[in-house]
Formats: C-alpha cells, sequence, structure tokens
C-alpha cells in the first residue's frame, strides 16, 4: 500500500501479523471509542471549567492545567511511539488533556462571554461538515493532499516551536501568532483550515484501517488521532474567536 502518511504502512495493516481470531479494526468501534475520549474529556474538562468560574481568582486552577498540558502531551507521545499501549494510553491522555481545555477554555470565558460555545459549535460543526464531503467524495485524501497538508502542519509546528523557544529565552516572539490584527486573524485563519483539513486524514487512517485488517488496539489509536486533530483545531477557532472579539 502506497501511502505519505508514515502511520499508514504495509506492516502495520498486514492481516497476517494480526490473525482473524485476535480481533480487526473497525470503523463503527473505532467511533465507539472516538465517543469514550470526548467524554472523557468533557468529564476531566467540566470539573476544572466549574472550579475556575466560581474561584475568585481563576489562577488558582492554573496548577491543574499545567498538569493537563504535560501529562496530556507525554501521553499522546507515548501513544505515537507505541500504538499498542493506545488502549490505555489514549483514555490517560483524554482525561489529562481535558484538565488542561477546561481551565483554557474557562479563563477565555471569562475575558470573551460567549466564545467557548461558539467555539464548540464551530469545531463539530467543522467536523460533521468534513465527514460528509469526505463521504461523499468532495473531498478526497490523494497523495498531493496529503503531502500538502503534512508539509503545512510541520510548517506551523516549526513556527510555533521557534515562537516557544523565542519566548523563553525573553523575547518577544512571533508578534501575528498572537496580535489581532489583519495579518494575527489571516494567520489564524490559516492554520484553523489546515487543522480542519487534518481531519480528513483522520478519516482516511481509520477508513483504511479498517479495510486492512489493522490490529483492534488499532481502534484506540484511530480515535486517539482523531481526538488530537479536534482538540488542536477547537484551540485554533477559540484563539481566532477571542481576536475577532479583542477588535471589538
Amino acid at each position: 500500500m502506497r501511502t505519505s502518511n508514515p502511520a499508514l504502512n504495509s506492516k502495520t495493516f498486514d492481516p497476517s501479523r494480526v490473525g482473524y481470531g485476535a480481533g480487526q479494526m473497525t470503523i463503527e468501534g473505532t467511533v465507539n471509542r472516538v465517543g469514550i475520549l470526548l467524554f472523557l474529556i468533557l468529564l476531566s474538562a467540566s470539573f476544572v471549567w466549574s472550579r475556575a468560574i466560581s474561584a475568585w481568582d481563576p489562577s488558582e486552577v492554573m496548577p491543574l492545567v499545567g498538569l493537563g498540558l504535560i501529562g496530556g502531551l507525554v501521553f499522546a507521545i507515548a501513544t505515537v511511539l507505541k500504538p499498542s499501549w493506545a488502549p490505555k494510553t489514549a483514555p490517560l491522555y483524554a482525561l489529562t488533556e481535558g484538565l488542561f481545555l477546561g481551565g483554557v477554555s474557562a479563563l477565555m470565558e471569562r475575558q470573551f462571554p460567549g466564545v467557548v460555545i461558539q467555539a464548540v459549535a464551530l469545531t463539530f460543526g467543522t467536523l460533521f461538515c468534513l465527514l460528509a464531503a469526505y463521504k461523499t467524495g468532495l473531498i478526497r485524501a490523494t497523495e498531493n493532499f496529503k503531502l500538502g497538508i503534512f508539509a503545512a502542519t510541520g510548517g506551523i509546528a516549526m513556527l510555533y516551536l521557534v515562537n516557544i523557544v523565542l519566548r523563553m529565552f525573553g523575547g518577544g516572539g512571533i508578534g501575528f501568532i498572537h496580535e489581532s490584527g489583519t495579518y494575527g486573524i489571516a494567520f489564524s485563519v490559516f492554520v484553523v483550515a489546515i487543522a480542519a483539513l487534518n481531519l480528513v486524514l483522520d478519516f482516511d487512517f481509520i477508513e483504511q484501517g479498517a479495510e486492512h485488517g489493522a490490529p483492534k488496539y488499532m481502534e484506540w489509536y484511530g480515535a486517539f488521532g482523531l481526538v488530537v486533530t479536534l482538540v488542536w483545531l477547537y484551540l485554533e477557532i477559540l484563539r481566532l474567536l477571542a481576536k475577532l472579539q479583542s477588535r471589538d
């Protein structure tokens, strides 16, 4: 199978490695696991959200936000490096990432009332629209499409990394990433578009995994990948809406 995605190769989807009695990846099973991961995120996010909203000083929840950020990163890296651990590490990722999302969302809501529900609605609206476009063939994960999205995603990741390094060493960072001016908003729109198109790659990953008889644990891995993209998309939409509201 020829693909530009390093996670999708002939060894990953070789039925001889799975065995027909061992259970194989299905689209339905993956969808169910996406639901479980989203529920776990909502559970921990709601906990931090309620504490942040009711607290006199929102900074009281920052330790939980930091724990969620670091924990989510650790479990995400572990899942990527060892996909067979996904049945255990993916739920742990969801629980810790929820701590981070709940805190960030509450802080943004305090500053820009109504922004969170808008971001959630736009995130899932984008998910369902792209899923419909993918299922009807309006958009296809061709090799050129994959390469373009991989390149754009990698470029964004490098830009964010450089920005973090600059800020760590006392620099001002890359201005347009955070600014609400024309360039800042244009950049956020571009990042939102790339994050959204990554969903198409996730759909393709799940579909190919089911078609090639991937191991059962890949349902968790596919669900993890889709949820990671949704989290990124939500945060970028939240950032874009905050920039737009700050201009009013």
